[in-house]
């Protein structure tokens, strides 16, 4: 073993903060372990392993042992080992999976709920106690197991949790209920908690299914990462060219890759030119010429050439894998606001099972029947039933990404409604999300005596069956100005260079300022208009024509062309709004610098004031992120694609912002805590906005949750509250938690 030595294990039965809390416990005892971090939303744990020359001799375990003595640590803790990314790897399952204990919840809850609605309208009516005691009992122990089973491991680790409190106070309102059920006279009408014990156990049921929702949303970025491998390779072999699957690929072997295919590793090109589609990587959306000797990487897509490759990495050493590994590492983080309710209900539960038990005895002691002293303390236990504090953050969160959502704006985990109002620093990706992240013909310069209606004319014809993104961006400009497509022929790629072809009987060509060197082309006067160009980081093509003069051959040059992404329109209103906040701003691309400085300037940002970070790698991207967190500021990452998500992993808040253009977008909505359903900018603010108003609300909930336990619990202790008035006092606060959750429908941006 060596020091960066890890394992990781599936954990199963995990429902709470404090349930991660006991695994962490269990398995830093186990000699060898020099840290865990517990994963609640991919339920499991990442190990780390201590240098065996560190350990005493006596602790020493061999290699093949320490994964089993982990698992066996795992269970002894009351939880089940698994094989680890069974979560990740499972298939997208259906938005209503689970659902089932709910619904038959809900159908057997109904019939007792119904009767308490209409005394509200002056209609006294109710089931006979046996038809309530066969409708509650199966919700309360056949739907309720699962309380019970954690509530029990709880008790064994001696700690309380949120399903303990369920355990508890549901318990104490059905065997109060069956208690005066049967010791009550035959023609007497007495009243029954049947319907409050089966609603809170449907209610907090609900709650735990949609926090198996979030998981799953959770774990989708990580499959949709893995979805970019191929799963097929072209392998150059003894016997020629050979299919096999991408996961056989070993380092030093020779790939054929075609046009449109992705890379399945890592490598160098040996034979060839092409354009790669980088995006996924640096976020460029302009494809990048490749030729021999130049890298790729796994998950890139080749562009219009055949090209043979020697792989240099594969599995867990590409890139590819390598941004997997950042977003599984940053999305470890835990929630602070679900912790919350789970850290209070570890020093409530015993509170209120002590004030229960004083008050039995008090009562008992004092003189007065033990079946009042026994009304009083479950009274106790009721009006401490868990019903509005396990709806105080759901019901805040369904009611604020509902009124989100209408506008746009998916607000996906707890903690980023936790942290979104405390960001001081936002840092945007430039490409896609401040720009729009498609390339636009910037300029166009002819040559001497060419004009640019002509010439652009000639451009568009030639690229007019084209779907490389600059030849879009030359026929959207040609579109623009009306021109029409003259009749064109013998149209071919030279790949890596550009295209070639006949637009009437003009021999044209049109591709990189390289190849126009290698054709030898003068750009006469034009070319100190290419170096300026290029030195603010535009893409210059050249169009080119073949004449003969003399009997001679040669090529002239017709036009160059510059081209760059431009922002979106509503980019810079939106910085505006952001920096009116107090927020600081900063920009981030992997673009080259020229390109970024000049972009930034168009935004407002101050390249000079230190708001513009080029040339930055995907990992560095994180470690960028990281570095701002580590002096102290609270960050927020907005981006797109796939390169930005291990940055708006590791961000405090990551915010994604969806690219109507797709490519790696889904993974990057999948790892942040916040989705812009639409690519505007001036949602960034709106979102900050509503998640303050969400957060205040599940704080304002959680006061009010408590607040009727702490007025409650000593009127009831003294006697003031019976259990009829306490179920009531239960009903009532969970009525204004639902309230006040709903006022932030009235929310808009």
């Amino acid at each position: 073993m060596n020091n960066d030595t890890t394992l990781d294990i599936g954990i199963g039965g995990m429902t709470c903060a404090s349930c991660v809390g006991r695994v962490e416990r269990a398995l830093k005892k186990v000699p060898g372990v020099s840290g865990v971090s517990v994963n609640l939303a991919t339920e499991s744990a990442r190990v780390q392993l201590v240098a065996a020359e560190a350990l005493p001799v006596a602790d020493l375990v061999p290699a093949p042992n320490m994964e089993a003595r982990l698992r066996r640590a795992v269970r002894d803790a009351g939880y089940e080992p698994r094989a680890a990314n069974t979560l990740t790897d499972a298939p997208d399952t259906s938005p209503w999976a689970g659902f089932a204990p709910i619904a038959w919840g809900l159908v057997l809850s109904a019939p007792l709920v119904l009767p308490m609605l209409g005394d509200l309208f002056g209609l006294h009516w109710m089931l006979p106690a046996l038809w309530q005691f066969l409708l509650a009992t199966p919700v309360q122990f056949v739907l309720g197991a699962r309380f019970y089973k954690a509530g029990w491991h709880a008790v064994l680790n001696l700690s309380g949790n949120m399903d303990l409190l369920v355990a508890i106070g549901t318990t104490a309102g059905w065997a109060l209920s069956v208690w005066l059920w049967l010791t009550a006279e035959p023609s007497a009408m007495v009243h029954l908690y049947f319907e409050g014990s089966a609603l809170v156990v449907t209610l907090v049921l609900l709650g735990k299914w949609l926090e198996a929702g979030a998981k799953r949303q959770t774990t989708s970025a990580i499959r949709a990462l893995h979805a970019l491998r191929p799963e097929v390779a072209h392998l150059i072999g003894l016997d020629g060219e050979v299919d096999m699957p991408a996961d056989e690929v070993l380092v030093g072997d020779k790939l054929i890759v075609k046009p449109g295919e992705r890379f399945a590793a890592d490598g160098v090109l040996l034979e060839g030119f092409t354009q790669v589609d980088e995006s996924m990587l640096t976020g460029e959306s302009l494809p990048v010429a490749k030729e021999v000797d130049s890298l790729l990487t796994a998950g890139s897509i080749n562009g219009d050439g055949r090209v043979l490759m020697r792989v240099r990495a594969v599995g867990a050493d590409t890139m590819l894998s390598h941004i997997i590994r950042l977003v599984e590492d940053a999305q470890a983080a835990k929630a602070p606001i679900q912790r919350l309710v789970d850290q209070v209900s570890a020093v409530f539960v015993p509170v209120v099972l002590g004030l229960a038990l004083i008050t039995l005895l008090g009562w008992w002691l004092s003189g007065y029947s033990f079946e009042m002293a026994l009304i009083n303390a479950v009274a106790v236990l009721v009006i401490a039933c868990p019903c509005a504090l396990g709806l105080a953050t759901p019901a805040a969160i369904m009611a604020g990404t509902g009124v989100a959502a209408k506008y746009g704006i998916l607000i996906k985990d707890a903690e980023a409604l936790e942290l979104a109002h405390q960001i001081d620093t936002v840092v945007f990706d430039k490409t896609g999300t401040l720009t729009v992240g498609r390339p636009r013909l910037l300029e166009l310069e002819g040559g001497a005596g060419q004009a640019r209606t002509e010439v652009l004319q000639l451009a568009a014809s030639l690229q007019s069956g084209s779907e490389h993104p600059l030849a879009r961006a030359v026929l959207a400009a040609a579109k623009a100005d009306g021109l029409t497509m003259l009749e064109t022929s013998a149209v071919s790629a030279v790949p890596g260079r550009g295209l070639q072809g006949l637009v009437g009987e003009r021999q044209l060509l049109l591709g990189s300022l390289r190849w126009m060197d290698e054709l030898a082309v003068a750009l006469g006067p034009l070319a100190d208009r290419a170096a300026l160009w290029q030195a603010q980081g535009a893409t210059v093509s050249a169009l080119a024509e073949r004449v003969r003069e003399n009997g001679v051959e040669r090529v002239v040059l017709l036009a160059l062309m510059s081209f760059g992404d431009e922002p979106k329109s509503a980019a810079q209103q939106a910085l505006d709004a952001l920096r009116a906040r107090g927020l600081r701003l900063l920009m981030l691309s992997g673009d080259n610098r020229g390109a970024v400085e000049a972009m930034a300037r168009q935004l407002g940002l101050n390249p000079e004031a230190g708001e513009v970070m080029a040339e930055v790698l995907p990992g560095d991207k994180a470690a960028q992120v990281l570095r701002l967190k580590q002096g102290g500021h609270r960050v927020l990452m907005v981006g797109d694609g796939v390169n930005d998500a291990p940055a708006l992993a590791a961000a405090d808040v990551g915010m994604a912002m969806a690219n109507p253009d797709g490519g790696g977008t889904d993974v990057a909505l999948h790892a942040a805590g916040i989705t812009l359903m639409r690519g505007d900018p001036l949602l960034v603010a709106a979102a900050l906005d509503i998640s303050a108003r969400t957060v205040r609300k599940i704080r304002q909930n959680l006061f009010w949750a408590f607040a009727y336990n702490v007025a409650g619990i000593p009127l009831a202790a003294l006697g003031f509250l019976n259990p009829v008035f306490a179920g009531a006092a239960m009903a009532l606060s969970s009525v204004s938690v639902m309230a006040n959750a709903l006022l932030l429908k009235r929310w808009k941006p």
